[in-house]
């Protein structure tokens, strides 16, 4: 089936693909969405040790202690040294089975038992750790080096190796994690099997081992439906959008694979080709638009960068992403010279919120005083300022409200760090690569999401091929890299 013909099936079956935009969950496989847990109820009083000890099941524990024994032995039998590593896949397998049978309590029971239970021997790595320490300087020291390493690799890291032996065990382990997430903060125990899931993964997907894809019209239609559901930056309303996205000759789409997740982006791309810096999404979006020519445009506009896999949180590749694009563009389109953003500003609206007062002493006084008559308050306070700019779109130009706006955007993403990094999540991962902020965009996006989330406000991140190494070590030193125009937005107080 083509996409269009999948289209034009789900338009006549009353299926809009905008409803399918709005279902973000990024959990890869029905199963485990629909075996995620609802929410992080808190975890059983007693440790597995003590349960696999006892007789009865208590009230708040999902598997009953023979039941607790039986995985447990199912899981060491993964492990069991005297089985082949494809022994071990296929018992891992099975385990994987169950597993995807098994209620939300019943799955944390496995969690905790390959949390506990799997550690490396403490013993082992103190003897290993204290034989280090003393070989360090000898020529003993690199064999000592070797022990250590081996006594930190523990059965668990070898118990998840033997579920990935599997071609299913990938899909497996990501959407395992996916649930797991957001139960560490109310149970501490499963940190360790965290760790070691984000560990193999940072390898596994390695961008040494992923692809670059462009994706089309053309592409497989299940692959166009995962587009449309992973799609977390401006929501995909109908076919003929999705279509304008990839088919138009002025825009691209490029996406990361990984061999064992065939036809499942792990993250992509969208990209619109024009003349200049674009200031904002509706006409990027405009599917009556005339599309240029791809040969006469000069600048790139990456204006959405999707994630699609949550069990891959800390994972990082979208810098490489960006990275391969501009040199599969550039190959292409050799007249592109300006690679840039449209992004939105997700967090700054609740942190003027937060911050507002704490704005208002770096206010010069004339800015001060026609705030102050706009608002009907001498001095102006943060509560009736954020009240006269909740409909931005009323404010016209020369309004000092909109410039207030405006200002405090720039300090937002100029000047507020946490722990020494950018406190935007988008502005954090743009400014990492190495971009600088270039340009603020008025009524960027004036849709009700961008009204929410930033006033309508989008900001432009450039990459400077020239400066990138430049602007992240400045970031490392908790600078942020701007241009002129937003520098000249910073309040002159304070």
């Amino acid at each position: 089936m083509s996409a269009t013909e999948w289209f034009q099936a789900r338009l006549r079956s009353g299926e809009k693909s905008g409803e399918k935009a709005a279902a973000k969950v990024p959990v890869a496989s029905d199963g485990a969405a629909r075996g995620a847990p609802k929410s992080a109820a808190k975890p059983s009083m007693r440790s597995t040790a003590e349960r696999l000890q006892a007789t009865l099941r208590k009230a708040d524990e999902a598997l009953s202690p023979r039941a607790l024994r039986r995985v447990l032995t199912a899981l060491q039998a993964v492990i069991d040294p005297r089985v082949s590593e494809v022994e071990g896949g296929r018992r891992a397998h099975a385990i994987a089975r169950e597993y995807a049978a098994a209620t939300p309590e019943e799955r944390r029971d496995y969690w905790a038992l390959m949390s506990e239970h799997f550690a490396a021997d403490p013993h082992k790595l103190k003897s290993a750790r204290d034989q280090h320490q003393a070989a360090v300087g000898t020529p003993d020291e690199g064999q000592a080096e070797l022990r250590l390493r081996r006594a930190l690799v523990s059965p668990r890291m070898r118990l998840l190796q033997r579920f990935a032996v599997e071609p299913e065990g990938m899909r497996f382990l990501v959407d395992l994690r996916a649930e797991l997430l957001p139960f560490l903060k109310s149970d501490k125990r499963l940190l360790a099997l965290d760790a070691e899931l984000e560990h193999l993964f940072s390898t596994w997907f390695d961008v040494a081992f992923l692809e670059l894809r462009r994706i089309d019209w053309h592409s497989p239609a299940s692959l166009i439906e995962k587009l449309i559901r992973y799609e977390a930056v401006h929501d995909i309303k109908s076919w003929t959008d999705v279509k304008n996205r990839l088919d138009d000759s002025d825009r691209r789409c490029y996406g990361f694979f990984h061999p064992r997740l065939p036809n499942e982006p792990l993250i992509f791309v969208e990209v619109a080709l024009v003349d200049c810096i674009s200031d904002g999404i509706t006409p990027l979006l405009d599917e009556a638009a005339v599309p240029i020519q791809p040969a006469k445009a000069t600048t790139a506009i990456f204006y959405s960068i999707s994630n699609t896999q949550t069990g891959l949180r800390g994972v990082s590749f979208g810098d490489s992403l960006i990275k391969r694009v501009v040199e599969t563009l550039q190959e292409e389109l050799p007249r592109l010279k300006t690679f840039a953003t449209l992004s939105p500003i997700p967090g700054f609206r609740s942190w003027l919120a937060r911050n507002a007062a704490e704005l208002l002493p770096r206010l010069d006084e004339k800015r001060e005083a026609e705030l102050g008559r706009l608002v009907g308050s001498l001095p102006p306070t943060a509560e009736r300022l954020l009240a006269a700019v909740e409909a931005p779109a009323t404010l016209d130009a020369k309004s000092p409200l909109r410039q207030w706006l405006l200002q405090a955007a720039a300090e937002y993403l100029g000047h507020t760090l946490v722990d020494g990094t950018p406190a935007d999540p988008v502005a954090r991962f743009h400014l990492g690569n190495g971009a600088r902020v270039e340009r603020l965009n008025w009524a960027g996006d004036p849709s009700p999401k961008g009204l929410k989330q930033s006033y309508g406000l989008m900001v432009n991140y450039l990459y400077d091929l020239k400066r990138l190494d430049k602007h992240r070590a400045w970031i490392a030193e908790g600078k942020v890299a701007v241009s002129g125009d937003v520098e000249s937005l910073f309040f002159k107080k304070g």
